[in-house]
């Protein structure tokens, strides 16, 4: 692979995402000797990482900084950060290892980070959706050990889950002697790619079921509380229209940032263009750094923290407001 040419870059370059043969075609993480021309992706990427990193490392700090945040709603939120948080350092290591310290070992290691961090991501956020669903289905029995146990297990069944299956790359199941089974993103086969990209369709219908129902249960409860204290319609029309404009941000967000690269993913092989996958990567983790304003930035009381961290204008005496994790 010395000296070969991938798309959109200098002759040479030899990046994270990089081609093998002489057509620039599909994405390489191995290690090369030669001097490398930095590939602007490579850079949007490494930045991206920074952004994602600092925004997610505030999240995770804010939550363990008070002991207010052991609910189980942020729990799951700083669940999201921490493995968001790995994403964005995974994408800022690889770019440091590749361009300075480029080694086959080292790059399966990152990519096993990466693997892991974003499995853990998308996982995270179905558990925090199924545990808004349970706070509105199972509202008066929700604030319960029961609970708490639950979200220990989704906590630890997604952890696990991205763990062992980001060590596969590292454990030989890669394509490194075998670039024919490679994948649009190497060292991974084509067949791991597959799975995740069948994993992430799984996880999104049952993410837009469980929103539906969410929706179902706003609307029915907004009904209820405006009959029992006699809301004119245009209350009840107001609030059931900010919970769907929320879901419809949420589920919208996640969509546009993943549908690209995981039907890319399933449809995509080692012969296409690194661009392609360049293209739809990006917006992939631009995921991972909308989430903390999503998920983190719009809460009450994490805003009432970093009020009183960065600016000093509140008390950390101050009480918190016990919000329903069901507050969209």
């Amino acid at each position: 692979m010395m000296g070969e040419k991938p798309p959109n870059s200098s002759e040479g370059h030899q990046g994270w995402l990089v081609a093998r043969n002489s057509s620039g075609s599909s994405l390489d993480l191995e290690s090369v000797v030669q001097p490398l021309t930095l590939n602007p992706w490579d850079v949007v990427l490494c930045v991206s990482g920074t952004i994602i990193s600092c925004e997610n490392a505030i999240v995770v700090v804010v939550i363990f900084y008070s002991l207010a945040f052991r609910a189980p709603m942020f729990l799951l939120i700083g669940s999201l950060a921490t493995a968001d948080l790995l994403a964005g350092l995974g994408l800022i290591l690889h770019f440091a290892f590749v361009y300075f310290i480029p080694s086959e070992v080292i790059s399966l290691l990152t990519m096993g980070l990466l693997v892991t961090s974003f499995i853990a991501s998308i996982s995270s956020l179905l558990a925090i959706t199924i545990d808004r669903y349970l706070s509105l289905y199972n509202a008066l029995t929700y604030y319960s050990e029961r609970t708490v146990t639950r979200t220990y297990l989704m906590l630890i069944l997604t952890w696990g889950a991205s763990i062992c299956y980001g060590l596969l790359p590292i454990m030989g199941w890669n394509c490194l002697k075998e670039p024919s089974a490679c994948s649009v993103v190497k060292p991974l086969m084509k067949n791991h790619l597959i799975i995740l990209s069948v994993s992430f369709f799984m996880v999104f219908a049952v993410m837009l079921q469980l929103y539906v129902q969410i929706c179902r249960l706003v609307r029915h409860h907004a009904h209820q509380i405006a009959i029992q204290r006699h809301f004119l319609a245009t209350s009840h029309y107001v609030t059931t229209r900010k919970g769907l404009a929320t879901l419809a941000i949420i589920l919208g967000t996640f969509a546009l940032c993943w549908l690209p690269f995981a039907i890319y993913c399933l449809l995509g092989d080692h012969s296409y263009p690194a661009l392609y996958t360049y293209a739809t990567l990006l917006p992939a983790t631009y995921n991972s750094m909308i989430n903390p304003i999503i998920y983190a930035f719009r809460n009450q009381e994490i805003q009432r923290v970093l009020w009183t961290v960065c600016c000093g204008c509140l008390s950390s005496t101050v009480p918190f407001c016990s919000c329903s994790p069901s507050d969209v």
